[in-house]
């Protein structure tokens, strides 16, 4: 089996901060989210990757790289502009050849992985295998209409009016049985070749498509608000550990990180919280729930409930809740309150 992983798209829904950062790159406990996609797909035992890129392309591929350190052999694939997922599909014809494969979306976190459900698609290997969960708004998804035995009788995307509340989530199993309803597909009214068409075309034509129900822990980070969520509920998985330098005048309470190169001076970190290599806190009172990146440079700051990302420098005044941190003043998004200004670099 190998993975196809879509990396692309423009991310309008976190711009301004999307100007600073491509979203699969947004650090979610110290990792980017792109990083933990790959991970979960080298989880399964798939070894050769393709990473569908955009505009962000450069960005992503200097950050993940040839996938050697995650175990994986990863290539790249440009999209010009956002045609649709299973235009995704038709660009990797050649890389995926007749091998079954896991598309998964770059933005999505599954805490507890996909390995299960890879060992249950091999097993079975229906057409397509599709991951569901019941959500309060399914207007928002495509949305899945299960028979009693799990089979997917019809799907809708973001339907006005929901035959149902199980929303497909961002990851698929594939035989090669989709390539032809990928060729057969037309774009949809917004200009897109739609995934969904494409599975809908396999139902109609009597291929088995099932859908799994998943139980774990799900976030799809294509606002401001789930990034925030995302990052507090990995950042509860932290163990303490300190591999930085922490001087006698400063106080960590709970579950804490530091890591190598950070320096930690007169300041109060409350866990759970992660200091990102070769950072520098000074007089600041940080935490719960915060992620500074690495390469940062804090003075005097207040933060809690927040994500800074790498290469961020403040010096006084800065006193953040709620907030994602980017370099360049312009490119942070504030949440519940956010006052100083950023410094840029």
């Amino acid at each position: 089996m190998k993975a196809l992983v879509l990396a692309g798209g423009s991310a309008t829904r976190l711009r301004p901060f999307s100007h600073a950062i491509a979203k699969q790159l947004v650090p979610i406990a110290g990792k980017p989210v792109l990083e933990h996609v790959l991970r979960d797909v080298a989880a399964t035992g798939v070894t050769d990757a393709a990473v569908i890129v955009g505009d962000t392309g450069p960005q992503i591929v200097k950050a993940i790289g040839d996938g050697s350190d995650l175990g994986l052999n990863i290539g790249y694939i440009r999209q010009e502009k956002p045609l649709g997922l299973a235009h995704c599909v038709r660009l990797a014809r050649r890389f995926l050849g007749d091998d079954d494969f896991v598309l998964y979306l770059g933005d999505n976190m599954l805490r507890d992985g996909i390995a299960g459900l890879a060992r249950r698609f091999r097993a079975a290997r229906p057409a397509a295998q599709l991951l569901v969960r019941r959500v309060p708004d399914p207007r928002e998804f495509g949305v899945a209409e299960l028979g009693e035995d799990g089979a997917v009788l019809g799907l809708e995307e973001k339907p006005a009016r929901p035959r149902g509340d199980r929303a497909v989530l961002g990851v698929y199993f594939f035989t090669a049985a989709v390539h032809e309803a990928v060729a057969a597909i037309r774009p949809s009214a917004r200009g897109e070749l739609e995934i969904t068409d494409a599975i809908q075309w396999l139902i109609a034509r009597g291929a088995p498509v099932r859908a799994v129900e998943y139980e774990g822990y799900w976030r799809d980070i294509g606002r401001p608000e789930d990034v925030l969520a995302c990052s507090r509920r990995y950042l509860a998985d932290l163990r303490p550990r300190v591999a930085g330098d922490v001087d006698a005048a400063s106080e960590l309470t709970g579950p804490v990180v530091v890591e190598p190169g950070a320096r930690v001076r007169g300041s109060r970190i409350v866990g759970p919280a992660l200091v990102g290599a070769d950072s520098l806190l000074d007089g600041c009172r940080v935490g719960p729930h915060v992620a500074v990146g690495r390469g940062c440079v804090l003075r005097g700051a207040r933060v809690r409930d927040s994500i800074v990302l790498d290469g961020t420098v403040r010096i006084g005044g800065l006193a953040l809740d709620g907030a994602l941190l980017a370099p360049v003043a312009a490119h942070s998004i504030p949440g519940r309150a956010a006052t100083g200004r950023d410094s840029r670099i």
